[in-house]
This record gives C-alpha cells, structure tokens and sequence, in this order.
C-alpha cells in the first residue's frame, strides 16, 4: 500500500476510534433543564388541590398567574457521554454544570433529594412568616426540636418538631439555650425536657398538652466529659390561621418569593395580577429580603414557555438571566418582597416603563 494511502487509512482509523471514544465516554457532568411552573393562585394538579390553602381567615377571588418555576435536573447515577455535554453546550434549553455543583462528592441521590425537601419546607415557612408580617399579622415563634440523632438517648423520646418549652424547668425562648443547660450536667445524669407534641405546639402551650421528658445523658463523642442526648434544637413560627402549601416532588428555597406574593394576593381584596401571567423566581427571608437562586437561565425559558408576560427576577441574578432572555418576556429586578408588590401595583396600572428592569446583557 503507498504511504500516502497508508497515512490516510491511519488518520480515518484514528478518527473513527476518537468518535466512538467520545460517545462511549462519560464525564463528570450534570444537565438541567426547564422545568414545569406552578401557579400560586391555582391548582397543583388535576385534582384540583390548590398550591396554596388557607383557612380561619377570609379570603378573596384572584385572576391571573403568579406561578413559581423549577429546574429539572438529572440524577446523580447519570454520567453523558462527551458527545451529549457538546451539544447541551450548543443548546440554549440545556445548562451543563459539573457534577459536583448540584451533588457534592460523596452525596447521594437520596440525600441531595432530602436536603431539598428541609430547604424547600424552610422556604415555605418564610414565605408565610414574610407574608403575613407584610400584612401586619402577629406571627410567633418557638424552640422546637429540629432533628434526633438515630440510636441516641433521645431517640424515641423527642421527635422532630415536638416543641421544647422547658429544659429542667428553665423555660426555653432561644435554640441556643438548649445546649448549656444539657451541658450543666455529667455524662450519666438525667436532664427532663418539658415538650409540646408538634401537632399542639404554640407560642402559648396548653400546659395540659405539656409532657415532663426525662432523658439520660450519654458521652459526647468529641469529648468524654460532656453530657449529651442528640438533638438539634431549632425555630419555627406559628401563624394566627392556618396557610398550607400543599405542593409535592418540588425541592430546594427558590419558590419563597413567589409562594409569599400567593399568600398576599389571597389575603388581600386587591387583585395583584389583573388578570396578567407573572412568574419569577427567589429566596425569601422572614424579613421579606428576596435572594438569587441557581438555574435562572432554564427557568426563564420555562416561564416563557408556559405563558409569562414578566418575570419576578432575584437582582443576583440579572446579569445571568439577561443573557439569554426569551422573546416577550420582561424581567423585573426584585430585593424584596415590598418591591415586588409595588412592581405588580405598575403592572395593573400599566406603567410598564417604571418598572425596575435588570439591565440588558
């Protein structure tokens, strides 16, 4: 064979192998893409389940959309091959990121999933605490018990979400005082906890529904002076009527804005949206401050998808979301939970050049 044909042939070999390495091979990568959007003021599902359902308070009639908006993403299992990372790349519905920036190394799928459901039930509570503050509610809180250690001495005896009024007759105010008060005692002795069960915890317990929990301390595992039972105390809030969030397989605490502006609207006799279709995305503190989210690109795409006219967006993440904004979408900047609803009070009123835009990219 001449060495030129020789060459060739070797080239094409050479060629075809790195293909087909390239679609064999898969790399530590993870795509997202858009997900579906909820809107706050409707139903969850065919069902007819609202997202958002209160009770104890009037409510009033709402028109339009303030729908919430989700990324979906691959499993922790899935590795693409080299040849699906480039073209997700080309792609403008398709965000790849490294592995390791939606599952740290060494999380599991399983875990990363419950770790979404603890931050998207702590977003709900905010989202509730920051609305019903904005409206001039009393909203309380209380110490309650946030986790058990499995195979602790508390195991069996708390339970997450049991209210701690007490710690030997001290009354407990702040989650911080809960660990001084164990540690005043030796390894071995008995430390009572007077609890509430979390379906009768209030910021003013019942002392009928109050129970004396004796538990005894065992070594700590840092240090075998210290007394311990193996809880994390923590804070709730309870609200003066009852506001459920009943919405299911979503995770993570970017839903807080959208879910306290849903809470508003049904509170209100003001129609916030006007009949318009608003969707948007953020954080929410009790406060009421809004904060940036992961996956802004894909869930403006979403929103467009399902219909939005203006999207509620975090001022974090202007600069990413202008980039690739879809066609008849507006985005809004928003810092808080007041300044959205002062942007849907120019929205009614048609005053769309006031409102505060993220800058063009």
């Amino acid at each position: 064979m001449p060495r030129r044909s020789a060459t060739m042939l070797a080239a094409t070999l050479l060629l075809i192998a790195l293909l087909c390495a390239s679609v064999l091979m898969n790399v530590p990568y993870t795509e997202l893409s858009p997900g579906p959007t909820y809107n706050t003021l409707g139903a969850q599902d065919k069902s007819g389940t609202p997202v958002i359902s209160i009770s104890g308070h009037q409510t009033y009639p709402t028109s339009g959309h303030l729908n919430m908006t989700t990324v979906q993403v691959t499993g922790a299992s899935y590795q693409p091959s080299l040849v699906s990372v480039v073209v997700g790349w080309l792609r403008n519905d398709v965000l790849v990121v490294p592995h390791d920036t939606v599952y740290p190394a060494n999380q599991t799928e399983q875990q990363a999933q419950q770790e979404n459901a603890q931050e998207f039930a702590s977003s709900q509570d905010s989202a509730k605490t920051a609305a019903l503050t904005e409206l001039g509610y009393q909203v309380g809180t209380q110490v309650i018990v946030a986790s058990v250690v499995v195979g602790s001495p508390a195991d069996g005896k708390l339970h997450a979400g049991d209210q701690i009024v007490a710690v030997d007759g001290t009354k407990v105010t702040d989650p911080a005082q809960v660990a001084p008060l164990v540690t005043k005692h030796k390894p071995g002795d008995t430390v009572v906890f007077t609890t509430v069960p979390h379906a009768k915890a209030s910021t003013n317990p019942d002392p009928a529904d109050e129970s004396q929990v004796p538990i005894v301390t065992e070594k700590a595992p840092d240090d075998p002076n210290r007394a311990m039972v193996g809880i994390t105390p923590g804070t709730t809030h309870t609200f003066p009527f009852t506001v459920d969030i009943g919405l299911q397989d979503v995770g993570g605490p970017s839903a807080g804005l959208m879910f306290s502006l849903g809470i508003v609207d049904k509170l209100t006799p003001t129609d916030l949206t006007a009949g318009k279709f608003v969707a948007g995305t953020g954080t929410i503190t009790d406060d009421g401050k809004v904060g940036p989210i992961g996956g802004i690109s894909m869930k403006v795409i979403a929103a467009r998808d399902a219909g939005a006219q203006y999207f509620f967006t975090p001022s974090d993440n202007c600069a990413e979301a202008s980039k690739n904004t879809p066609h008849g979408l507006r985005l809004i900047k928003v810092d808080t939970l007041d300044g959205a609803l002062k942007a849907l009070g120019q929205i009614r009123a048609g005053q769309d050049a006031a409102l505060p835009s993220c800058p063009a990219s």
